[in-house]
This record gives C-alpha cells, sequence and structure tokens, in this order.
C-alpha cells in the first residue's frame, strides 16, 4: 500500500511539473501554470524526498515512483535551467540599451546583485520600514479615484517617481494587486505611486488613458506636500496596465516621464484582434471590444489611438519591455513587433524575453521570473532617471 501511495504521489507532482512545460488549454490551467513555472523548484525537492526515502527498492511500484520522480524532477526544474541563459546575460544587455548605472538604494535594502540568485528561490526580499498612505487624485462623476502612495519612513530627500498600474483586461483588478514590487522599489528608496482606473465595458478607451494622465498630473502637482521630485518618473504597468504604462509614456509628451516599462501588455490592438488568444483560455474578443466600444471595423480609430506601436517616433521614451515565452494571454509577439518598432527608431529598449515564463510570472516573488524582471526594472529606473 505504501509503495502505490508513493506511486500516486509521484504521478500527481509530475503532472504539476508537466503544467510548466505543456501549453495550458483553459483559464484555470494558466493559473496553475504561473505556480508551476516559479515554483517549480519546490515541486522538484517533493519528487527528491521520494527518491531519497527508502524503501522503493522493495516493490515494482516504488520503482516506477522512483522513476516517474526523477522525470518529475527534471522537468520542475526547467523553468529555472530556461531562466539561467537569460540570466547570465542580461547585466550586459542593460548596460548596452541603457547605460552602466548603479542602482538606488538605502540602508537595509541593498539593490538585487545578481538577476538570479539559488538563495532567493526561497526568500523573499525585505522590505524595511515602508509606509503607504491613500489619496484620492480625481472625481469621476461623484467617484474618487485614489492612489496608495509607497515610501521609506525614514526618506526626507523627495524621492524620485515610479507609477505603477496593474492589469485585468481593463475590466477589473484593484490598485493593491502584486504589491511586492511597490514595496520592493519603495524600500530602495523611490515613491512609488499605485494607481486605480476606470473600468470597460461602461468606461471603455480612452477613460483609462485620460485617468493615468490624471494620476501622473496630481503626483507633479502636489510633489512638494508628497516630498517627491516631480523632474522624475517612470511609468511600470502589467498586462493591460502595460498597455496604459506605454501609452501615457509615448503620448502625453510630458517630459517628466524619462521612461516606461510594459510587462507583458498588449502594444497593438488591431494585430490582438486579428491574432486571437485561445478562447478557452482568454476570451479576447470579448475583451478587446469592451475596450474599444466595437471591433476594428466598427471602432477603427479605437483600435488605432489605443495601440502604443502605432506612435513610436524619435521623441520616445527609454522603454523596458518584459514578456514570456509561454504567455497564452497576450502572445509575446506583442512585444517583439514593438521591439522592432523601437530599433527601427533608434531609441533606447530592450526586450527581455523570458522562454519558460507565462502571464503573470512575476506574481510569484521568489521566482526566477520576479527575480530578472525586479533586476533589469532597478537598472533601468538608475538609468533613465540619473
Amino acid at each position: 500500500m505504501t509503495s502505490f501511495i508513493r506511486l500516486f504521489v509521484a504521478i500527481l507532482l509530475l503532472a504539476a511539473a508537466l503544467i510548466a512545460v505543456i501549453p495550458p488549454q483553459t483559464y484555470t490551467m494558466w493559473q496553475m501554470s504561473v505556480a508551476a513555472t516559479e515554483w517549480g523548484h519546490y515541486i522538484a525537492i517533493a519528487a527528491l524526498l521520494l527518491v531519497v526515502i527508502p524503501g522503493w527498492r522493495s516493490s515494482t511500484a516504488g520503482k516506477i515512483a522512483a522513476i516517474v520522480s526523477v522525470i518529475a524532477i527534471v522537468v520542475a526544474l526547467t523553468p529555472v535551467l530556461r531562466a539561467i541563459p537569460v540570466a547570465s546575460k542580461l547585466p550586459k544587455r542593460i548596460t548596452a540599451a541603457f547605460g552602466s548605472t548603479q542602482p538606488l538604494s538605502l540602508p537595509g535594502a541593498n539593490p538585487m546583485m545578481k538577476p538570479l540568485s539559488a538563495a532567493r528561490l526561497f526568500s523573499r526580499p525585505r522590505f524595511p520600514e515602508v509606509g503607504i498612505s491613500t489619496m484620492a487624485f480625481a472625481d469621476r462623476d461623484g467617484r474618487l479615484l485614489e492612489l496608495d502612495l509607497y515610501r521609506r519612513k525614514d526618506a526626507t530627500a523627495p524621492l524620485p517617481i515610479v507609477v505603477t498600474i496593474y492589469g485585468g483586461s481593463w475590466r477589473g483588478g484593484a490598485k493593491g494587486d502584486i504589491p511586492q514590487l511597490n514595496y520592493y522599489l519603495a524600500a530602495r528608496g523611490y515613491g512609488v505611486a499605485a494607481i486605480s482606473y476606470r473600468f470597460a465595458p461602461a468606461h471603455p478607451f480612452p477613460a483609462q488613458t485620460d485617468d493615468v494622465n490624471a494620476a501622473i498630473d496630481y503626483l507633479k502637482s502636489n510633489a512638494a506636500r508628497l516630498r517627491l521630485d516631480s523632474s522624475r518618473m517612470v511609468l511600470i504597468g502589467r498586462s493591460a496596465g502595460g498597455q496604459l504604462a506605454l501609452q501615457s509614456a509615448y503620448r502625453k509628451n510630458d517630459p517628466v516621464i524619462k521612461g516606461a516599462v510594459s510587462l507583458y501588455g498588449p502594444t497593438d490592438q488591431k494585430w490582438g484582434w486579428d491574432h486571437p488568444t485561445n478562447q478557452r483560455v482568454y476570451k479576447s474578443f470579448i475583451t478587446l471590444s469592451d475596450f474599444m466600444h466595437g471591433d476594428p471595423v466598427t471602432a477603427p480609430d479605437a483600435y488605432r489611438e489605443s495601440s502604443p506601436l502605432n506612435f513610436v517616433n524619435a521623441q520616445t521614451v527609454p522603454t523596458l519591455m518584459i514578456h514570456g515565452g509561454m504567455d497564452p494571454l497576450v502572445s509575446v509577439k506583442q512585444s517583439q513587433r514593438l521591439d522592432s518598432a523601437l530599433a527601427v527608431a533608434r531609441r533606447p529598449h530592450l526586450l527581455v524575453e523570458m522562454p519558460w515564463a507565462t502571464h503573470g510570472c512575476d506574481y510569484v516573488s521568489v521566482g526566477p521570473c520576479w527575480q530578472e524582471s525586479t533586476y533589469a526594472i532597478e537598472r533601468f529606473l538608475a538609468a533613465v532617471m540619473k
């Protein structure tokens, strides 16, 4: 009976590991793939225990369980193994794109010195003495839009500003989503404003961009009171928030905005419509039609105007893109196409493509995606906000 239990557990671990390498076929499977790709090393450890715990040699079922466990270990470690080459090249790629920089830091919160660390796979980063204050920045028909301002409690000088914009298909989400990066950057000397915005379909494009721009204007006009540096700002967005970050950075024409970071954000809405996702995983047609209040035939102007790719020019701000090659919600080709457009325009830019990673990979703050993306973001901020 013990051998059969061992075999059953080994099969479960192998199934969990396979989620990291097989394209998901449902929305739930995508959610599971985030854990499988970024926590795969824990799956590998669990499978290793089945091999090192004595008793597997005593029966055929036990021997099969050992074989299955070894396969599970190899598959589960695939994301980390695929992350190593990306990490090894990342420092030189960042320097080539944006120049050599020294990341900003305050006492007790040193920056990440390596793009990928085995020790960090098992320990969360430190967030010393970071406080959060909530304030309203706009009134939309009686509804207040709020932002959360993260800053070190012992920081006295005006802090450079980082605006973070959450994802959620322009239809959901909250400013408190995935706060790890907010805490991390605030602990190291930035004033981080996590903002909110109105949702489609009740408020289609360009309502969300208008709200982002309102938050930028609020932070600038209240910088002295909030002890922020109104001359230096970078926008960071995830998924739909990535599109919003790029949209404001490229179109607001505000010299305060020194750069933009898009984590797996869509850059060309018409292309997204013409190249739909697996509708069992993500209903992209509904999402786009809600956001643009129509399809490319009925609302062509909205599709064109909401695509940051269409507004790359000789003045476009430096851009950092981070995207997983296994993303089933927003194709990595969205970032690849923006990367090509920025290259043609000869604007400073870098695409960090993570072949093992899926959409939302930075949700896990110990995984290889979070480590490498945070490393890149730290150095990007230091470079563009000198």
